[in-house]
Order: structure tokens, then C-alpha cells, then sequence
């Protein structure tokens, strides 16, 4: 089974439709029996850009206020549809990751990346903390050490980089991404299927703890500054075409 992000005009940024449908679409998977395997992947030039700001500003916009756009609901069973998903999910990351797009990501069980693309989760560029997942995931990828740094700067990783220290599996041309992805994706769906899928279900035990000990505090956290001055702020720069101003203390 392939999910494709197909907004591509808009590299593929989650706006509503496209997060109410991500919440959904793996417990879908996990109860289609004629899916072995998952693919995640991009449409066009991105993997994803992350949060649709335009269609939060226009929110905020319409509604006076801001972060009540994606719901905290859709956002947890997101990750928890693919924590739980007994199905092996392999990420063909054919572009840019960023922020709710690198999330999904490195969830997957297995990530293959594009040699030209980068990977980030910039929410505190945008006055956000980085509640949608990555404080789980980073820090078991990639030590909490070198992940704070990430997730506190909102840098972009090179491909080179995020496969040398271990955020992603493989990091290939991108000619050659959808070969190496098929071969994978078809051994493991001729393999021994019950052994595979509940090895994976036995390894993602612990994260499923830590997402459930973790994710209600960092969405809290993320929900509060969504609704700030200072995203505010960021919403506007961004409508302008501008940096934020970021007053600090």
C-alpha cells in the first residue's frame, strides 16, 4: 500500500483535510488485509513542509484566534496509528521533511532518503514548541543531547548528515529511491508476515510508553504557545513575507 502527501503545489503542508485524513488513514491499513506493507512518501518536489501556515493565518484570520486549526485529537492518533500499526511502514522521503513532516517520518519503521532533501522540525521558528511528536522521537534516534539541539534551533539536517548519525535508515540518489524502497517493501511483504509485523509491534512496546507518558504534556505545551502572542507574530511575518520579531524574556 502507498500513501502518497498530494498536495504538491503546496509541498505537500498539512492543512485540515490532509491531517483528518492522515489520523485516519492507518487504522485503515491496520484493518485492510490485503495490505502487508505501507510506503509513505510525497508528491512532486517535497516530502512535506509541515503545518500549512497559510491556511493557519487564514484561519486566524477568519476566527480571531490562533491554534484551533489542526485538532490535538487528529495529532495524537496520528502517531499513535503508526506506533500501533502492525504493518511495517517504510518512508521513501523523496524531499523536504519539515516539522509535522519529519514527525511522520521517523515514525516510520524503516526511512530511505533522497541524497538533495533535508529534514527539520522548525516549530520554534514559528514561537511553537515541538509538541506533535518529535520530542518522543528525535531523542531515541539521535541522542536527547544532539536532538535538543535540533529541536531547540529548528535547523535543517542535510540527507548526508541525518544518515550518518542514525536519524534516517538509508540515504540514496534520488534515481535511485523508488528501487531501493520497492526491494525493501517487497521483501518484507514475501517474508515471514507474522513474524515481521509482531517484531515490530515488540519493539515499538517502549515507544508506545514513552508517546503515551509524553505526548498529552508536549501537545499541552504546543497547544499554549499556538494560541501566543509570539506564533501570532509568526503568522503575521509569514503573511508578510518578513522574519518574526522575537522579544525573548
Amino acid at each position: 500500500m502507498s500513501i502518497t502527501l498530494d498536495r504538491p503545489a503546496k509541498y505537500n503542508a498539512i492543512h485540515h483535510e490532509l491531517h483528518r485524513e492522515l489520523a485516519d488513514i492507518f487504522y485503515d491499513a491496520a484493518i485492510d488485509d490485503s495490505v502487508s506493507v505501507v510506503v509513505l512518501t510525497g508528491s512532486g518536489k517535497a516530502f512535506c513542509a509541515g503545518g500549512d501556515l497559510q491556511a493557519m493565518q487564514d484561519h486566524a484570520n477568519s476566527s480571531g484566534v490562533t491554534g484551533h486549526y489542526l485538532s490535538s485529537v487528529d495529532a495524537k492518533r496520528i502517531v499513535f496509528g503508526m506506533l500501533d500499526l502492525e504493518k511495517p511502514i517504510i518512508a521513501k522521503i523523496n524531499g523536504p521533511a519539515i516539522g509535522l513532516g519529519a514527525t511522520i517520518a521517523l515514525f516510520a519503521d524503516i526511512a530511505y532518503m533522497a541524497d538533495h532533501a533535508v529534514i527539520a522540525d522548525p516549530h520554534v521558528k514559528v514561537g511553537v514548541v515541538a509538541g506533535d511528536g518529535g520530542a518522543i522521537i528525535w531523542p531515541q534516534l539521535i541522542g536527547y543531547s544532539r536532538a535538543k539541539e535540533y529541536l531547540m534551533t529548528g535547523d535543517s539536517i542535510p540527507a548526508k548528515d541525518a544518515g550518518r548519525m542514525g536519524l534516517v535508515n538509508h540515504v540514496l540518489p534520488a534515481a535511485e529511491l523508488d528501487d531501493a524502497v520497492d526491494k525493501m517493501a517487497r521483501r518484507l511483504a514475501d517474508g515471514p508476515y507474522d513474524a515481521i509485523r509482531w517484531t515490530k509491534t515488540a519493539v515499538n512496546i517502549g515507544l508506545r510508553q514513552l508517546a503515551h507518558s509524553i505526548l498529552d504534556a508536549s501537545m499541552a505545551y504546543e497547544t499554549v504557545t499556538l494560541r501566543s502572542a509570539t506564533h501570532k507574530e509568526a503568522l503575521q511575518a509569514f503573511a508578510d513575507n518578513r522574519e518574526p520579531t522575537f522579544k525573548g524574556l
